[in-house]
């Protein structure tokens, strides 16, 4: 077992990122996040592994400091709230134009505009849809525990370079602020300049005399070159739908409906089966862990099996467009949601499954 403490979602990421082998770290403070940071400035990661920590003096330098840090094939990262991630998005497209790897983070809070510093959902869109211009996509992570907000910095990294693409973990600040028990992973070395030329060969890290030289860019002003780039990250972007496709169910084997929630609303529906099942409704849950690529075929598959489906996220409506292009055009599905930061009850659930999909 691995050490154990207590901690806040946003120490967690941040410990994680320490451990991760993680270069650098290039960031703005914004609540509900700046914990991220302050963790990392308090750590001084850079005598325990020599990891860079920077405040940049915007989100849009901060993005733009990855870019460089991520075209030397460096582990690289920020995070931020939502209004911060606003910034940044024409910098993300131009990385996965680019086709470099790094970590985003995203501790959501209630929108539109500056809105409130309270937890929300509501920016599935922006980070599943590509917030930024052009034909690109992320690997987009939902953790649901400020465990899987340790574990899934690993994972981001490690997916981020396996398809040299940015990687996003979309919370929420409820998430980032609660404090429960978590095991930390063993600290992977960062990897030194040997390692890094030899993983990395599209890395710019100095040219040999045996070697043309690396450009990294997303610009082609011959619209055939660009064509072919865009026709390769679509090749990329479906290898990543067969082989990284993350979900999670519980209590589905004898369920007559199905709650489909991601992060902090996945918690409150496993609260919601128990109060459903003891008035004899058979309910479970479907938890998409990966919002890109998402789970389309294996939520089809359960859909079939069921009478109806209650979509339960923070915000208007973003996940339930993608739960019903994955299931039958004739299955019943509806949504449930609040706004603003504010967080729905495990009975609101319960009450919304009850009008909107059972007695609808």
């Amino acid at each position: 077992m691995g050490e154990l403490r207590l901690m806040k979602g946003n120490e967690a990421v941040a410990e994680a990122a320490i451990r991760a082998g993680c270069d650098g770290y290039f960031g703005y403070p914004i609540t509900p996040q700046s914990e991220i940071m302050e963790y990392l400035m308090a750590e001084k990661p850079h005598e325990r592994t020599g990891m860079v920590v920077l405040q940049a003096e915007s989100e849009t330098a901060s993005i733009n400091m990855l870019y460089g840090g991520a075209g030397t094939g460096k582990m690289v990262m920020t995070s931020s709230s939502s209004p911060g991630i606003s910034l940044m998005q024409e910098g993300i497209s131009y990385m996965a134009g680019a086709e470099l790897p790094c970590l985003l983070v995203n501790i959501v809070r209630g929108g539109p505009g500056l809105g409130t510093i309270q937890p929300s959902q509501a920016d599935y869109f922006q980070a599943v849809k590509g917030g930024g211009h052009g034909d690109y996509k992320m690997i987009v992570l939902a953790p649901a525990s400020v465990q899987e907000m340790c574990d899934f910095v690993k994972l981001g990294f490690e997916l981020s370079f396996k398809y040299r693409t940015p990687a996003f973990i979309l919370s929420d600040g409820a998430i980032g602020q609660m404090m429960e028990k978590v095991e930390l992973f063993d600290p992977i070395p960062r990897r030194t300049e040997a390692e890094l030329i030899k993983q990395c060969p599209w890395a710019a890290t100095g040219k040999p005399k045996n070697r043309e030289h690396i450009i990294i860019t997303s610009l082609d002003l011959d619209p055939a070159g660009q064509e072919r780039v865009n026709l390769k990250l679509q090749a990329k972007y479906k290898i990543m739908e067969e082989n990284e496709v993350r979900y999670e169910t519980i209590q589905c084997d004898d369920a007559e409906y199905i709650f489909v929630a991601f992060g902090l609303s996945a918690r409150i529906c496993q609260k919601s089966i128990d109060l459903a099942r003891k008035k004899g409704i058979k309910v479970g849950l479907f938890r998409p862990i990966t919002l890109s690529p998402f789970p389309t075929k294996p939520l089809g598959e359960m859909s079939k099996r069921v009478k109806g489906i209650l979509v339960v996220e923070m915000n208007a409506g973003q996940m339930i467009e993608d739960v019903r292009l994955s299931v039958h055009s004739d299955q019943k599905v509806e949504h449930y949601g609040r706004f603003g930061g504010i967080i729905p009850s495990p009975d609101e659930v319960v009450a919304a499954l009850e009008q909107k999909i059972i007695g609808g």
